[in-house]
């Protein structure tokens, strides 16, 4: 099986040189696909390189309580803060009535690519499990597709087949029900579990991405179900929380992964290495290869346009697996004193005191504006791996095994099934990883802050749920999973909380990157400015207000201490109305098109 890198290269001009675009925009007639195509398993191949364009990745958590603030514009933070409705937001074809016909608009295009093959599929002459085996990709892509609408929109039509002009009623439907989109989707799901093959390629869809994509799917519908009690579905929800752990332990018991690497390093090489191709924790992942200028731009995690947030960093345990918050003289410790006798994790993810980016010699200075605690997680750190933007190599897992195990472990302990040799084969492989005493039951912390971050969890397992969540929070930081866990376990509350970053002192300078000297100077105004000598050209200066008395973005929440805010939070705040900011809005111009579309709950 080729490579990923090589099929989004080479591999799908093979089939699509019919297109009269860009195979990333256009699909090629209907007649030339149905009528001249899909006659070998070689054909069906071809076929699904082209599918590999709907597979994403994520190197952040924006928009969510992990990012303290976020310069650029985003769809969901502008909704939640009241400037988005279904008059102006995006989505759904916005741009005319969705062509789920020709497919020509992103959307509805790859559920077209996906129909076609899958109802063609089966005309391919030759080996009955290399059909099935690309036939259960396109089901798997089409999961895929339609995972991605449930989770914006509670739900949407399910087409089971590529459209024709002719389909007037199909055309013209509403929205099915959640339960029928989320069983399809399930089914689609069982189906490539049990005909995608089991290759060892990991750049190549392959069985066990086929088990930790219905994992994902499973839980998330299982919790959501649980916890959204609006729906009326929590008879339902246990049901799929069973088949998540059905999927993991398919992947425990039979896939021959582990978790991999010791220390900071091991977790770290995870996201910055240039070959994942020996890694036994990947499962399908992203490659970047230089000699064929295939680059991502993962150096943009940096300083670019976020930072991460205070909540983030205390959700890292100490050491010795207690949590932070239980620690009196944490709360006003400074920025170089934060990550000491912590997870070594916390210093893979948030920069430390120290860091020298790629291509310096000296250690970079925090930017306070954004609140100080900037993303390493992702960031190359060499530079045959960092040639700046858009030239970045290291490879990106897209599943990964501490997924699963974190999959597991959470639906056992939302079923109530949970033992201790579960968490030992689950949170502690993890923990061990990083040498954070391991988890147990026996003796949980009562962390006062996780359990009002989660008020909706109770009973006799809330703590184990509690730190299980933790557990994700901090492995799986800015790999793009925490706004939808936010969303399914209905805790959209957090948002409203202002976001904080790093902790300032007082006015003055302040000493960043751990040598003893000052880096960096914060006054209220440029009139309180009283450097001279040295300090005036070496220091880099930020003020809360300009000359003018203009507020430049941040403030201080004491005041002339504390922990860095944000003025966009305190004049634009957060109401986070539910269960409304849970979905998007569809288009208004959709609904005039096609009345039969209901808005999501919230937005009749």
């Amino acid at each position: 099986m080729r490579s990923l890198k090589y099929i989004l290269t080479v591999g799908a001009s093979l089939f699509l040189v019919a297109c009269n675009d860009s195979f990333m925009e256009r699909y090629p007639q209907t007649s030339i696909s149905e009528e001249n195509f899909f006659n070998t398993p070689q054909d069906l191949e071809t076929y699904t390189n082209g599918l590999y364009e709907i597979l994403q990745y994520s190197t952040d958590d924006v928009y969510s309580d992990n990012i303290s603030t976020y310069s650029g514009s985003n769809e969901w933070d502008n909704m939640l803060r009241g400037k988005i409705d279904e008059k102006n937001v995006g989505g759904w074809a916005n741009d005319g009535r969705p062509d789920y016909v020709n497919g020509s608009h992103s959307d509805w295009g790859t559920l077209r690519k996906c129909n076609v093959l899958l109802v063609n599929g089966y005309r391919a002459q030759g080996d009955e499990s290399e059909v099935k085996h690309y036939v259960g990709i396109g089901k798997f892509f089409r999961a895929w597709f339609y995972f991605s609408q449930i989770k914006k929109y509670g739900s949407s039509p399910w087409y089971p087949k590529p459209l024709q002009t002719s389909d007037v009623d199909l055309l013209e439907k509403g929205q099915d029900s959640r339960e029928l989109v989320v069983d399809s989707i399930m089914a689609d799901l069982q189906f490539a579990a049990e005909n995608i093959k089991a290759i060892e390629s990991r750049t190549r869809i392959n069985k066990w991405a086929a088990l930790a994509l219905m994992a994902r799917v499973a839980l998330y519908e299982g919790t959501y179900r649980k916890y959204h009690t609006e729906l009326n579905l929590q008879g339902t929800a246990n049901a799929f929380l069973e088949k998540a752990i059905w999927a993991t332990n398919e992947i425990m018991t039979k896939g021959g992964f582990e978790i991999t690497g010791n220390g900071a390093e091991g977790y770290r090489n995870l996201f910055i290495s240039g070959d994942l191709s020996g890694n036994k924790e990947m499962i399908l992942y992203a490659d970047y290869d230089r000699t064929i200028g295939h680059g991502n731009n993962t150096s943009s995690v940096l300083d670019w346009q976020w930072h991460l947030s205070r909540s983030l960093a205390d959700s890292y345990l100490k050491l010795d697996g207690t949590p932070i918050s239980l620690d009196p003289s944490y709360a006003k410790r400074q920025f170089t004193q934060i990550f000491e006798d912590r997870d070594p994790r916390m210093a893979e993810t948030i920069m430390p005191a120290g860091f020298i980016a790629s291509g310096d010699v000296q250690a970079k200075k925090v930017n306070p504006t954004y609140g100080g605690l900037g993303q390493v997680k992702f960031y190359p750190r060499t530079q045959d791996l960092n040639g700046g933007y858009g030239k970045n190599y290291n490879d990106l897992p897209i599943f990964r095994y501490a997924e699963v195990l974190l999959i597991n472990a959470e639906a056992k302990a939302e079923l109530g099934s949970i033992t201790a040799n579960d968490i030992n084969n689950t949170i502690n492989l993890l923990r061990n990883r990083v040498g954070v005493t391991p988890m147990d039951m026996g003796n949980l912390p009562n962390d006062p802050v996780i359990a009002a971050q989660y008020p909706n969890v109770t009973g006799a397992n809330a703590k184990v749920i509690l730190e299980i969540r933790r557990e994700r929070r901090v492995e799986m930081a800015c790999e793009g999973l925490r706004t939808d866990d936010i969303k399914r376990w209905c805790v959209g509350e957090l948002m409203e909380r202002p976001s904080e970053g790093m902790y300032i002192p007082g006015f003055g300078p302040l000493d960043i990157t751990g040598d003893g000297e000052p880096d960096i100077a914060i006054f209220k105004t440029p009139a309180d400015n009283n450097l001279s000598g040295e300090d005036k050209d070496k220091l880099t200066v930020y003020t809360l207000f300009d000359e003018t008395g203009k507020e430049q973005g941040i403030y201080l929440s004491e005041g002339d201490k504390g922990y860095i805010r944000f003025v966009k939070d305190k004049n634009i705040p957060i109401t986070f109305i539910a269960p409304k900011y849970y979905y998007y809005p569809i288009p208004f111009t959709q609904v005039q098109l096609n009345p039969n579309l209901k808005q999501p709950t919230g937005w009749e």
